[in-house]
């Protein structure tokens, strides 16, 4: 871990000397091969998120949150026809560009407030579950390994810039894959009848159940998650700031797609090897019961089975590949935010006209005040009660991300909804999201509330949103603010295109 650590901060160090401007810190420059960002992307969606949280969610319930990824290849083929060339017209530097071309300051300014509150609950998410595993290697406080990790990260993200995060991301991802292999074959070599004990006793239980096919809003049914998923990667591919900056890093539009390619033939299969991880784990604990395995939270259960079950030599790889996908994720959140602070808030609405030399000193302040956001929310997580943390997760993508997917959809697809229709749909689903994220909490008194799975509010507050722009875009002459921002009325000839 010391030696992945130091590894990280040289790297950093080098690339921080090459930063000389915005362009270098934000988009390191335009010049990166497909393969690398591919690897960059990886390593910014797969996290400590992925290696902790989904082996606990298949610990404690069975395989139906890897439904949430079904969606992803076929959004992978729509980022590819349509995202990837849209985003890279003009070169922007991010997402938020777009809306502000497309529709305005107030659908831009709505987009950058979702994405900076979702992305630093997602980075206060992946610092708590980072803590866990070093917490019971070495014993700290749960505290301090979060203050410390998160000061690591801070450090070399603050420094490094987009071009140092993404060089460290391929490292990592090497790293994170390795661990994910070694991590299953662990725990298949710790039972006595291995990868089939684990099949037989896992079918037993119903483990590798992917839910209910009904149809009920109410719980969480194979085709609620499913179309969770469906909402969660459009709004990733189409519109996160961590995948769209690395769309533009590429030095290419064929780059870009085959980075694209590149994670999504990764990314799946990966998925798949943490569930089965968690399965097997929760196999081992039922051959081998412990009392003190059942007081633990789902989250808690993988990294006390690394430390008591699997030698030391391999239990530190393991241990440092979670490190390695918790930091290669977090210091892509920084950047990010970091980015969009300073091009979406920074130069349109509070510091306008100033030196790029200001707006790199401005993009390190607000990385570093990220990063303090991060580490304090982090800590107060460690004590908020929850099933577990993907659960968390995907709650909190549905509740909090708003329309944000649908703002983009409607973007790229409808020419004649424009910045007056978009703004006055957000105005009108901003109070639905609200009471359906209240009713499905269980926040209001039963007569108010309707029978909802809280998997279903981003869901359906997009699909309002998209009903409601279309519908007063029909009412509303024809614009010519979108040509050459949406797929039909995009020029062939533009950069980005061809």
């Amino acid at each position: 871990m010391l030696v992945c650590l130091t590894g990280l901060i040289s790297i950093a160090v080098y690339f921080a000397r090459r930063n000389r401007g915005t362009e270098d810190y934000f988009v390191g420059g335009r010049s990166f091969a497909g393969w690398a960002v591919g690897l960059s992307m990886l390593g910014t969606i797969v996290s400590s998120n992925t290696f902790l949280a989904l082996p606990a969610a298949a610990y404690a319930l069975d395989w139906r949150q890897l439904s949430v990824n079904f969606a992803l290849p076929l959004v992978a083929i729509v980022a590819l026809l349509v995202f990837i060339p849209l985003f890279r017209y003009g070169l922007r530097t991010t997402a938020f560009e777009y809306l502000g071309q497309r529709f305005g300051a107030v659908p831009r300014f709505y987009g950058t407030l979702i994405f900076l509150v979702t992305e630093l609950i997602r980075a206060m998410q992946v610092l708590f579950l980072l803590s866990l595993p070093i917490e019971a290697l070495t014993g700290a406080p749960g505290f301090l390994v979060i203050v410390g990790c998160g000061l690591v990260v801070a450090f070399y993200t603050v420094i490094g810039g987009l071009e140092g995060v993404i060089w460290i991301e391929v490292l990592l991802t090497a790293i994170m894959l390795l661990g994910a292999v070694v991590c299953l074959g662990s725990v298949a070599w710790a039972l006595p009848g291995g990868f089939l004990q684990i099949f037989e006793v896992g079918a037993q239980h119903d483990k590798f159940s992917l839910g209910s096919f009904a149809w009920d809003l109410e719980e969480r049914t194979f085709w609620t998650v499913f179309l969770l998923g469906i909402v969660n990667w459009l709004g990733i591919y189409g519109g996160d700031q961590n995948i769209v900056q690395r769309y533009l890093a590429a030095r290419s539009t064929w780059e870009a797609r085959k980075a694209t390619i590149i994670y999504t033939s990764i990314a799946l299969p990966m998925w798949a090897t943490f569930f089965m991880v968690g399965t097997g784990v929760y196999v081992f604990y039922q051959t081998f019961p412990s009392s003190e395995v059942a007081a633990l939270d789902a989250d808690r259960v993988l990294p006390h089975f690394i430390l008591t079950q699997v030698p030391p030599g391999i239990a530190g790889l393991i241990i440092t590949a979670i490190v390695a996908a918790a930091m290669s994720t977090l210091d892509a959140s920084i950047n990010a935010i970091s980015t969009v602070c300073v091009v979406d808030l920074g130069k349109v609405f509070l510091f306008q006209n100033r030196s790029d030399r200001f707006y790199l000193w401005l993009a390190r302040c607000c990385a570093t005040l990220a990063a303090v956001l991060m580490i304090s929310g982090a800590m107060a997580l460690s004590v908020t009660p929850k099933e577990s943390i993907n659960d968390f997760s995907l709650t909190v993508a549905s509740i909090m991300s708003g329309c944000l997917m649908g703002l983009f959809m409607i973007g790229f697809f409808a020419p004649r909804v424009d910045g007056f229709a978009a703004t006055l749909a957000i105005v009108a689903v901003i109070p639905l999201n609200v009471y359906l994220a209240l009713s499905s909490l269980g926040k209001l008194p039963e007569e108010y509330s309707i029978g909802l799975h809280k998997y279903w509010v981003g869901p359906l507050v997009n699909v309002a949103f998209m009903i409601v722009a279309f519908g007063i875009g029909l009412t509303r002459p024809a614009s010519a603010a979108s040509k050459g921002l949406t797929i039909w009325t995009m020029n062939s000839q533009q950069e980005g295109v061809t």
